[in-house]
């Protein structure tokens, strides 16, 4: 589908000219004219869900592996004392411990069955995540790599569809498949959303089972985030930093409530105007709030988007850097692993689409 330049009066300010469509909204390759030929049922405007991912049930989340230890022994029948009562593990991350900051994250983006959408949506999904840890090992050098599945699990729709939310939720048994690949592959599980006129929070909230969890954290792209009226792909949307505070806090709970290890909460800003209010972002204990750099490029593009954006980081906020494969080797080049580590500050998350 085409897409129009957002007027003059709507605040937005792409950073990079040829970022997204030559300062035009957000186009991801024509996302939602992708999406739909993909088969995403209300992406098309047809009604119904017919793609792979479109066909759920409501089982439960992948049971942990490995969370207790238990104690050997019997009862005090025979004179024998008590055995003692099992003893609870703390919930760690993927590859051990509790703290975020050992590790690089470093990751694939993806939907099944759309394959302009990432990488993590093609081939085999065993394979595409050995992939990833190979590609892990390149961008780990201070820390150890912690490889990332970031699943897209709210996706913007091209029309509003039966509740006017332009979004629609991928089911369960996607996100267990994507969860249960990342379990095998010791990976964490990023669910991003693109939250279109529904609430992001309200977002996070439906994904609750699943961020009970370990392993699993959240990215968001407000890019897609529309205001009241707006629609996706005629502008880009955009987030504030008291609503990032509202989902980090909420994040927080959850992090308390089990007793989980730091948990990330990703955003993807293509532009300063995605992020309003940014001073007013305020990180909540046990959630590691990462402002990724989103946007297509030549590397000297990137690198001036870069300084941009962190240029008034809040404290406490860690930064991410993205990566096109295709579409940065379409305007000049990929940028090199030493390339993207000799950024500053050095970024925590690294991911491909």
């Amino acid at each position: 589908m085409a897409h129009t330049t957002p007027s003059q009066g709507t605040g937005v300010e792409p950073i990079q000219e040829n970022s997204r469509g030559q300062g035009g909204p957000p186009t991801r390759r024509g996302l939602l004219s992708v999406t739909a030929a993909a088969g995403l049922g209300l992406l098309a405007g047809c009604g119904e869900q017919n793609s792979e991912w479109a066909r759920g049930s409501s089982r439960s989340p992948t049971p942990s592996k490995g969370r207790e230890t238990s104690a050997a022994g019997s009862d005090s029948k025979a004179g024998r004392s008590p055995s003692p009562k099992p003893t609870k593990r703390r919930p760690e991350l993927p590859r051990g411990g509790r703290d975020l900051s050992r590790y690089r994250m470093v990751g694939y983006c993806g939907l099944p069955g759309a394959a302009a959408l990432g990488r993590l949506g093609t081939g085999d999904l065993n394979q595409r995540v050995k992939e990833i840890e190979k590609t892990a090992r390149d961008y780990a050098a201070d820390r150890e790599p912690l490889p990332v599945l970031e699943l897209l699990a709210t996706v913007t729709n091209s029309s509003a569809g039966p509740d006017g939310t332009y979004r629609t939720r991928v089911p369960d048994d996607t996100v267990r498949r994507f969860h249960e690949a990342a379990r095998r592959h010791d990976a964490l599980l990023l669910l991003n959303i693109q939250p279109g006129r529904a609430s992001a929070l309200d977002e996070v909230k439906a994904l609750r089972k699943w961020l009970v969890e370990p392993d699993v954290g959240i990215a968001l792209d407000p890019e897609w985030d529309m205001g009241p009226g707006e629609v996706p792909g005629d502008t880009y949307g955009h987030t504030s930093g008291q609503e990032l505070t509202d989902v980090a806090r909420y994040l927080s709970g959850i992090v308390a409530e089990h007793d989980l290890p730091e948990k990330p909460l990703v955003f993807h800003q293509v532009a300063v105007s995605v992020v309003r209010d940014q001073s007013a972002l305020r990180p909540q204990p046990g959630v590691v709030t990462i402002k990724s750099a989103d946007g297509i490029g030549s590397p000297g593009m990137k690198r001036d988007t870069w300084r941009q954006l962190v240029k008034d980081q809040p404290e406490g906020v860690r930064t991410g850097f993205k990566l096109f494969y295709e579409e940065d080797a379409e305007v000049s080049r990929l940028m090199t692993p030493k390339e993207v580590l000799a950024l500053r500050p050095r970024p925590d998350y690294v991911m491909f689409e």
